[in-house]
């Protein structure tokens, strides 16, 4: 089990211990999507929807995950995270879809990664669109969810090819 981090000698699982590991500064972006309706797109777009406006409570709702993904995430350190931006982008997905998509970026300088609090923002970022718009549209889907990019630790980089 020596190559599983997360196992301790018994097989069972652990935090890590990140004590001896320098502080470095480390980033993390992740993606998200949420697929809806024409009806939806529009009443976002044109801040129409019932429960207000969608976006500044999804951006919001985001922001708090990735503040809190080491209370929701069982093996997650609390972390200082230093950044957090939530950016948005509409695409067309067909005659009747458009697809939301969710740039969740996290910073901190700390001795391990953001990776996991930035893949909690985008899909905290999500949901809380598919809760605020669900009463018009149940048929919404999100995803996929991955990670962009990060930066920063001892397995250095790394970079999705899209």
């Amino acid at each position: 089990m020596a190559e599983f981090t997360h196992f301790n000698e018994e097989g069972r699982a652990k935090m890590v211990d990140v004590s001896d590991k320098p502080e470095t500064a480390r980033t993390a972006i992740a993606q998200s999507s949420i697929s809806v309706c024409t009806e939806i797109y529009e009443k976002i777009t044109n801040h129409e929807m019932k429960k207000g406006d969608v976006l500044a409570v999804a951006q919001v709702a985001a922001v708090m995950a990735a503040k809190k993904t080491w209370d929701i995430v069982p093996m997650c350190h609390p972390i200082p995270l230093t950044g957090i931006n939530i950016s948005f982008s509409w695409e067309q997905a067909g005659q009747e879809q458009y697809t939301l998509h969710i740039a969740a970026s996290v910073k901190t300088k700390g001795s391990t990664g953001v990776e996991m609090e930035a893949l909690t923002a985008a899909s905290v970022c999500a949901l809380t669109v598919y809760d605020m718009c669900k009463a018009v549209d149940k048929g919404m889907v999100i995803g996929p969810t991955f990670l962009v990019e990060k930066t920063g630790g001892k397995n250095g980089d790394f970079r999705r090819e899209i």
